[in-house]
């Protein structure tokens, strides 16, 4: 098959690399320094079992695509841009690709596949399972073995088909565990509530994870979902998703934690504990723990400051006070 990757971050780049070995014909779309580096060196990927130089075709805009023959052959275009950029990197699309070609969404969030089906008739939503990271230009890397991750499937907003399952055949071929789901929604929601614990790690460091706010989060996310009368499915982790060391060193955070760290300008948390902080505020449940999340984030972002850089205990107090520490607060616990 052919893929366009639109957004060769960690997810996009490894996903290519993969792809690609496994022979198919991937395109990346990512940010300059990445393709310039990709260009020049190849794509490393690093894993727990060593390092592979990979040989891709990598641009900075859809429109150096479009203006190519093969861009008419293209069977799919996987979206994996945090969903943030979601809206403009669409609109630009629309701007090259008839309304038909097949999206698919591989991101974190519930409110990708919505934006896409404005514009586009086929949309898929990817349920994205998988430990990376990117940290530098042209390196990315890939903590999980003997699989890469999961990448499950379904058509938006529900149904199998035949292309979903093609899809999920050759993602299995590539190396990810892929399932097709009738209601890939529902899995994409559960999926949503473990990733509340995205900004926990990002703003007090990995060791927060699981702790008392990640649970205080989640359970207030489990409240608006009941009330809003939407259901959740949470996938099951494939035993063969096993997380170890990359040259000896662990994955030191996830998806929000890197866009701290590599100073992006944004963060994701507007649609993940924002989700949760919308879905409250519409069917009239209080959120203090996801807004204060989302609040401390943005401020983050805003002050340039570190990832895990704010106290756990001052946000809790946060919370209970209603009111924020202020920007560039620093840790004391």
């Amino acid at each position: 098959m052919r893929f366009v990757v639109l957004g060769a971050g960690a997810i996009g780049s490894v996903l290519g690399a993969r792809l690609a070995r496994a022979g198919h014909d991937v395109h990346l779309v990512g940010r300059r320094a990445h393709v310039d580096t990709i260009r020049a060196h190849g794509l490393r990927v690093r894993t727990p079992d060593g390092e592979d130089v990979v040989r891709l075709d990598a641009v900075t805009t859809i429109a150096a695509l479009a203006a190519r023959p093969i861009w008419s052959e293209v069977d799919a275009v996987v979206l994996c841009v945090k969903s943030q950029d979601t809206a403009g990197a669409l609109r630009e699309l629309a701007r090259h690709a008839e309304p038909e070609l097949p999206i698919l969404c591989a991101q974190n969030g519930v409110a990708n596949e919505d934006t896409a089906l404005r514009m586009f008739a086929n949309v898929y939503g990817v349920l994205v399972a998988c430990p990376t990271a990117y940290l530098e230009p042209g390196v990315v890397r890939a903590y999980s073995a003997p699989v890469t991750g999961v990448l499950d499937i379904g058509r938006y907003p529900h149904g199998r088909d035949a292309f979903a399952a093609q899809v999920s055949r050759v993602l299995s071929g590539a190396g990810y565990g892929s399932e097709v789901y009738a209601d890939i929604t529902a899995y994409k929601y559960g999926k949503l509530v473990t990733n509340l614990g995205n900004a926990v790690e990002a703003l007090c460091g990995p060791n927060a994870r699981g702790g008392n706010l990640d649970r205080l989060a989640m359970d207030e996310a489990r409240t608006v979902l009941f009330s809003a009368e939407i259901h959740a499915e949470f996938a099951p982790v494939s035993p063969l998703v096993q997380v170890r060391p990359v040259g000896g060193e662990r994955r030191p955070g996830g998806s929000s934690w890197q866009s701290l760290y590599r100073r992006t300008g944004g963060i994701e948390t507007d649609y993940l504990n924002g989700e949760i902080v919308r879905l409250g505020r519409l069917h009239g449940v209080p959120t203090p723990v996801n807004a204060e999340l989302q609040r401390a984030a943005n401020r983050l972002v805003v002050s340039g400051g570190e990832p895990g850089s704010v106290s756990e205990l001052e946000l809790l107090r946060a919370v209970v006070d209603g009111r924020g520490p202020g920007p560039g607060h620093r840790k004391t616990d």
